[in-house]
């Protein structure tokens, strides 16, 4: 069996290049395409709200977006993908397939950054509701084809169910109930954020305390605000409602600002960053909430400053609810499990203007192949040599253009280092 020891870090002092931060957002997109009796195509046209989601997107610039309240007809899924994240030049934004199992007129997506992630796997966990979606997905680390490693991240997105009434709150808690449970069959671990409108009042209810408190800590959620109480119509809390933007009736519920019904939470490998992927602290909030207009419309007075002003309106126009926003900082320098240890050692000047001086240690005579490729795995040195003991190889690196390098170097038993080079 060929034994390989790849030891993948940075060599920079400062992080650069180490950790690429990331933005994720959730929004309740309220009947995007859909035609009721309360919301039609005169009170919630799908093509002004195109551009409302539009203002919105380009303010934040999220790398994942998950929405809820979209049409089961894909033609609103990629009219999206097609008219709000893939404009200005941009084309690279994919999206998920949600099975809608349950056979809900509204369903979840998700729209992601294709040259940050790609996509690894869905699943379904399927309620008597709407389906709650599980899409996988992995991140293109430096070097992903020639070390064959990355960071895996599951976004699952929910839409509870809606109502204040007991038969609410029990079917809200059998949702999450059907997730936690799934998740614990699955033996989940790792990178994995639940978000949604969860449509809760309270984090007494039992639907959110099947979340935080389920027996397998291994598998529980956390709030990253870790803001605990009666979120309704409380004015502790009108610093990071989300619903609703609207007092008056129609499409959009009416009431004001006066619910958090809008989550992202992230497991504990998340808040602690102990899988290459952390929150940044500080970093949680509702886009548009200023704090200021509790039981009141989003564009009411006092004048709402915390975003543009044409953002201000987008969010009033587009829906009832706030979107939620996180960002996460993603380890670039994953590295591989140890299966075997090589017999030699490599020390070289890093970063490198004009050439790499590589110098190999090795106890006992030796061939080595030493490859030098970019973070497209398209090779831009080769050469094979012997080593007695020990050798310096000094290759010119004058040419080569600005940017990252991945260096590996092979003994004849197939034991391989692999690092970073940063070429000035």
């Amino acid at each position: 069996m060929k034994k390989k020891f790849l030891l993948f870090f940075a060599f920079l002092p400062t992080l650069i290049f180490a950790q690429e931060e990331i933005t994720i957002m959730q929004y309740n997109l309220l009947m995007y395409g859909n035609s009721t009796s309360w919301c039609t195509s005169t009170n919630n046209p799908y093509l002004e709200k195109t551009e409302y989601l539009k203002t919105i997107v380009d303010y934040v610039n999220p790398d994942i977006l998950t929405v809820n309240e979209l049409s089961g007809n894909t033609f609103y899924h990629e009219y999206i993908r097609d008219n709000v994240m893939n404009v200005n030049g941009v084309d690279y934004f994919q999206m998920g397939e949600p099975a809608n199992t349950s056979n809900s007129y509204i369903v979840n997506q998700i729209y992601f950054n294709s040259q940050k992630f790609k996509f690894h796997s869905y699943s379904v966990v399927p309620t008597n509701v709407r389906d709650i979606d599980i899409f996988k997905l992995y991140f293109l680390t430096p070097g992903l084809e020639l070390t064959n490693d990355t960071v895996f991240l599951n976004c699952i997105v929910a839409h509870l169910k809606a109502g204040s009434y007991p038969d609410n709150e029990t079917e809200r808690a059998n949702e999450t109930n059907l997730l936690m449970n799934h998740l614990q069959d699955i033996n989940a671990s790792g990178n994995y954020l639940f978000m949604g409108d969860f449509n809760l009042y309270s984090n007494a209810e039992p639907a959110f305390q099947n979340l935080i408190d389920f027996p397998n800590e291994d598998i529980r959620f956390y709030d990253p605000l870790d803001k605990m109480g009666s979120w309704h119509n409380n004015s502790y809390y009108e610093d990071i409602h989300t619903q609703s933007t609207h007092t008056g009736s129609g499409c959009p519920s009416g009431g004001g600002m006066d619910d958090r019904f809008d989550f992202i939470l992230a497991s504990d490998e998340v808040i602690d960053g102990v899988d290459h992927v952390k929150f940044v602290d500080g970093s949680y909030k509702a886009v548009g909430q200023d704090g200021q207009h509790f039981n009141q419309s989003l564009v009411s007075s006092p004048t709402n400053t915390s975003v543009p002003a044409d953002v201000l309106e987008a969010l009033y126009g587009m829906s009832d609810h706030l979107p939620v926003t996180l960002r996460l900082l993603i380890d670039n320098n994953v590295g591989i499990a140890e299966s075997g240890i090589p017999d030699f050692k490599i020390s070289m000047n890093n970063p490198v203007r004009d050439n790499l001086s590589l110098k190999i240690d090795v106890t006992e005579n030796s061939q080595f192949l030493i490859e030098i490729r970019n973070l497209w795995g398209q090779r831009a040195y080769s050469k094979t040599i012997i080593v007695p003991s020990s050798k310096t190889v000094v290759i010119p690196m004058k040419m080569f253009m600005t940017g990252m390098y991945i260096l590996s170097v092979t003994d004849e038993k197939q034991n391989m280092i692999v690092k970073k080079i940063l070429k000035d």
